[in-house]
C-alpha cells in the first residue's frame, strides 16, 4: 500500500523535506481566494509541511493523512491551532462529509493517489465551484547540479525515476488532462534549497526510492552523496535549483 511507504522515516522527511515559498501563498489568496473563510481539505498532508502554512490563511484545514508515523508528527506539531483537524483516510475515501470544502490541497502526494477514485472522492467533498490544487517541489532538471545527484541516485537507488514523480513533480502537464475537467491553471515559483550537509543528506535519506538501511546500496549512496557535498558545496553550502509548480482546476 501506498501509505506505508515512508514508515520508519518520518522524523527525517518532516526535519528535512522543502517548505513553499511565501510567494505561492500571496498567490493563492490574492488570485485563487482563500482567505479566512475558506475550508481545505490537505490530501496526503503527511507531516503537515503544507499545512502548517494554510493554517496561517484559511478559516480551517482537514489534514487527511493515513500513514501513522507522518500523521503523528504534524498531530504533535499542529494541533495546538484550533483550525488544525487531523483525520486517518486515504485520498480515495477521506471519510469528510459532503459538499463541505471549498479548496482541495495535494502536495508531494497526488502521484501516489488512485487518480480516478480520488477524483470521484474530490467532486463528493467539494463545494460547488471548488476546486483542486497538486503542488510539487520541482529541482530545474537543466540544471547541471541537479543532473549530477541524478546520476548519483540512478546509480545506486533501483527505484530512483527521474521522469514524471517525487520530489520534481510530474512534468509533462497533459498528464492532467485527464483529471481536471476543462482548461486548469498552472503557476510556478522560484524556491531554491540551500543545504547544508546534513541537510542534503537528509533530504536524500527522505527520498521513497532511498535504498533500505540494511542494503548495500544505502551506504553506498548516501557516501557518494556525501563525496558530491564536499565537493561542490561553497563554504559548507549547496544550492539546488528548485521551482514549486503547482496546478489549479475543477473536477
Amino acid at each position: 500500500m501506498n501509505e506505508n511507504i515512508f514508515n520508519g522515516i518520518a522524523d527525517i522527511y518532516d526535519k528535512y523535506r522543502p517548505s513553499y515559498p511565501s510567494s505561492l501563498f500571496s498567490y493563492l489568496c490574492s488570485d485563487i481566494g482563500i482567505n479566512f473563510h475558506t475550508t481545505i481539505a490537505d490530501i496526503g498532508s503527511g507531516t503537515g509541511i503544507l499545512s502548517k502554512k494554510l493554517l496561517n490563511i484559511c478559516n480551517c484545514v482537514y489534514a487527511v493523512e493515513p500513514n501513522d508515523d507522518m500523521r503523528k508528527i504534524a498531530e504533535s506539531n499542529l494541533s495546538h491551532k484550533n483550525n488544525f483537524i487531523s483525520i486517518r483516510a486515504t485520498a480515495e475515501s477521506t471519510t469528510l462529509p459532503e459538499h463541505c470544502i471549498d479548496y482541495i490541497t495535494a502536495a508531494q502526494s497526488f502521484h501516489w493517489f488512485n487518480r480516478k477514485l480520488f477524483k470521484i472522492e474530490c467532486q463528493r467533498i467539494l463545494k460547488d465551484k471548488g476546486r483542486v490544487i497538486l503542488i510539487w517541489n520541482c529541482r530545474q532538471e537543466d540544471n547541471q547540479i541537479v543532473q549530477a545527484i541524478d546520476s548519483i541516485s540512478r546509480e545506486f537507488c533501483p527505484d530512483f525515476s527521474g521522469a514524471s514523480c517525487g520530489m520534481r513533480g510530474e512534468k509533462n502537464s497533459g498528464d492532467y488532462c485527464d483529471f481536471f475537467i476543462g482548461d486548469y491553471e498552472t503557476k510556478s515559483f522560484y524556491n531554491p534549497i540551500i543545504f547544508n550537509k546534513e541537510s542534503f543528506l537528509g533530504l536524500h535519506q527522505s527520498a521513497s526510492y532511498c535504498p533500505d538501511r540494511r542494503d548495500e546500496n544505502y551506504t553506498k549512496y548516501i557516501d557518494s552523496l556525501s563525496i558530491f557535498f564536499d565537493t561542490n558545496c561553497k563554504n559548507g553550502r549547496l544550492r539546488l535549483e528548485n521551482n514549486t509548480h503547482c496546478y489549479i482546476g475543477y473536477v
